[in-house]
């Protein structure tokens, strides 16, 4: 009887620990079990190229990071061209293909701290491509473009009003192909352009419109708009600061500060005297009527680029080559942007207090001031003949940093 329960006991005793270690193979396994089944995480990234070692790509990324892309064996690498949509017509790639300022797109699973991702797929844009298609849309921009304030914006006929030059007027239409970017508030490049729609444009907007014209002339049907919101500044400088790249300037119209950022981007140039008087010398006998045309028709040009760096006119004509900083449209104000890069460049450290300039600049927004994308000093002759007028001689404006296309979005 004793060695019966004695048994029984010991049965207990075994299946006890049978229990416990089953639990204990459960409590081990289940976190396995849950990690095995837990989706891998699928990321991107998209950038420019920095360097290549072996098998890792050290990416520059556009929100302006850094990142290793680990190309594997077994990773899909293609190569396509600026402007496709789809892989349908790209072309096999290897490693060795893959050089500094190429851009590349690549998604895979990313590590745990962000700074590298091993690459299931690849897609690189040859830099010597996205060359070749900037100047493409720079030259198409030159032939086809125009560029003027918004008057008015019809949502409902899909038209844009805008005024080109001291009494001409053009009609913009945009149709469900025309691309439509916004410049950012705190930026001059057009490669941070974003894409926007009809209903962001407004009147007092600069816009400049790439498309086909109708016969008449008076219609142009985009294939590609940009368009802002840019202020004039003209006044005095108050005090710069070097540390914030920043200048002081007391606005003659509202009478008030405004603090301006400088950027490398931002074009500063001193206008000599002799030319600064000639100009106010046309405002004072033009009257208003110069001082509203007198920038009104210019950017043909692509966004960011001169139309005197292109050696084309904003009407498409050649620019002048006799370095004639006077050249006028039909005897109005001088147009600036011709005239621009052929003036002395300033800096910071150039302006003194009570300075007049003259300024176009980006909208700013609540936390951040506007920046500088075209300064102009020595205008102390042209602030006193038509303060009213000479911020209209800026306008519109050609941005720097890089025109046409590059590559965005979801594509390299």
């Amino acid at each position: 009887m004793e060695m019966a329960k004695a048994k029984g006991g010991e049965k207990c005793r075994r299946m006890l620990l049978v229990s416990l270690l089953l639990l204990a193979l459960v409590a081990i396994s289940l976190p396995l079990l849950a990690q095995q089944a837990a989706p891998v995480q699928h990321a991107r990234a998209v950038g420019t190229v920095k360097s290549v070692d072996g098998g890792n790509v050290t990416l520059n990324t556009d929100s302006g990071s850094e990142i290793i892309i680990a190309i594997q064996p077994n990773t899909r690498l293609v190569r396509t061209l600026p402007g496709q949509t789809d892989l349908k017509s790209a072309s096999a790639a290897k490693l060795s293909d893959v050089q500094v300022g190429d851009r590349l797109l690549a998604g895979g699973q990313m590590s745990a701290d962000g700074k590298s991702l091993i690459a299931t797929t690849a897609i690189i844009m040859k830099r010597a491509d996205i060359s070749e298609k900037q100047q493409h849309d720079r030259e198409e921009w030159q032939k086809h473009g125009v560029g003027g304030v918004v008057k008015s914006v019809d949502a409902g006929a899909g038209t844009i009003q805008i005024s080109t030059g001291p009494a001409a007027t053009l009609t913009v239409a945009v149709s469900k192909g025309t691309v439509i970017r916004r410049y950012a508030p705190d930026s001059v490049k057009f490669d941070d352009a974003t894409l926007s729609t009809l209903d962001q444009i407004k009147p007092g907007d600069q816009l400049r419109a790439r498309g086909a014209r109708s016969a008449d002339g008076a219609t142009l049907n985009a294939d590609e708009i940009v368009s802002g919101t840019f202020r004039n500044v003209a006044g005095t400088v108050v005090s710069t600061d070097a540390a914030k790249d920043s200048v002081t300037v007391m606005d003659l119209a509202t009478k008030k500060p405004v603090i301006l950022k400088v950027t490398p981007d931002s074009q500063m140039h001193s206008l000599p005297p002799m030319v600064a008087m000639r100009i106010a010398a046309r405002l004072k006998g033009a009257g208003a009527g110069a001082g509203a045309g007198a920038g009104a028709g210019a950017g043909a040009g692509a966004p960011g680029q001169h139309a005197a760096a292109s050696g084309t006119s904003p009407r498409g004509g050649e620019a002048p080559a006799n370095g004639n900083t006077g050249a006028s449209r039909g005897g109005g104000a001088p147009d600036f942007q011709q005239m621009l890069q052929r003036m002395p460049t300033v800096s910071l450290a150039d302006l003194h207090k009570g300075d007049a300039l003259m300024i176009v600049a980006t909208e700013g927004s609540a936390d951040t001031p506007p920046t500088a994308i075209i300064l102009l000093s020595g205008v102390e002759p042209i602030l006193t003949a038509s303060p009213s007028q000479a911020g209209a001689i800026l306008t519109p404006w050609n941005l720097s940093g890089g025109g046409g296309e590059g590559a965005g979005g979801d594509t390299p």
